[in-house]
């Protein structure tokens, strides 16, 4: 089960993407959540940790949405 700022950042992505067209940076991000730099970047992991979505540190403003809702019933 996500907690409530990772499944607040997959859906920031998700929506901002389907909207814009690409990912937000992670600059947006912080701005969108009220998070820093280093708090952005600890959710991004968990949520690759977690199968939600494709990033690399080395690439930060590239992410990969591959799944937009968290899963029913907490399931890893």
């Amino acid at each position: 089960m996500l907690s409530d700022i990772e499944r607040k950042v997959l859906r920031v992505i998700a929506n901002y993407s389907a909207g814009r067209r690409r990912t937000p940076t992670i600059d947006e991000l912080c701005i969108k959540t009220g998070r820093n730099r280093g708090g952005i970047m600890t959710v991004l992991e968990v949520l690759v940790r977690e199968g939600y979505i494709e990033w690399q540190r080395s690439l930060p403003d590239q992410i990969v949405v591959l799944e937009a809702w968290e899963r029913k019933g907490g399931v890893r």
